[in-house]
């Protein structure tokens, strides 16, 4: 397994399967979506008790915002908080940018400031109470992950195994 924050050429660096966060990228490989995942908007328990629960998206103007870095850009993901048929676009601020979803989970469960990150990571933090979810109400925005592989007539019995788990893990 390796790990990187862009898909690169799979065939050419000798990987078999590649999984990917985002939209799909252009690719002479198979495409299949696994799964969509929630945007949560979190922040730890001590940042809340110190700085309070945001009411609205505008609010998080004004606060500290750990902030991921997208690799497509070198600047970070936009924050977008969706609502039924609303989409509000929030402009946030922040001192720190990390490019990965450890670097981000840490930093907020530190209390360093108010987090986005997916909700297949934040589960078990959200259920023993190290994360807290804010503005649930506004949480309807989504990442898909997609799978790529081999066309079906190169694929072996290993690539097909880990192709069945992962289609099992995404349920």
């Amino acid at each position: 397994m390796h790990v990187r924050d862009r898909m690169g050429d799979l065939v050419a660096d000798g990987f078999d399967v590649g999984i990917h966060f985002g939209p799909p990228e252009p690719s002479s490989l198979i495409c299949r979506l696994l799964l969509e995942t929630r945007v949560l908007t979190c922040a730890s328990p001590a940042y809340v008790e110190r700085w309070g629960r945001p009411e609205h998206p505008s609010d998080l103007e004004a606060r500290e915002c750990i902030l991921m870095r997208d690799p497509a850009t070198g600047k970070h993901y936009d924050w977008d908080f969706v609502k039924g048929e609303e989409t509000i676009a929030i402009k946030i601020n922040g001192r720190m940018m990390v490019t990965d979803t450890g670097g981000l989970l840490a930093a907020c469960q530190s209390g360093y400031g108010i987090a986005q990150p997916l909700e297949i990571y934040t589960r078990p933090l959200l259920a023993d109470g190290r994360l807290i979810q804010l503005l649930p109400d506004w949480a309807e925005e989504t990442f898909p992950l997609y799978v790529y592989h081999h066309s079906p007539k190169m694929v072996s019995a290993k690539v097909r195994a880990i192709l069945d788990f992962l289609t099992e893990i995404a349920k």
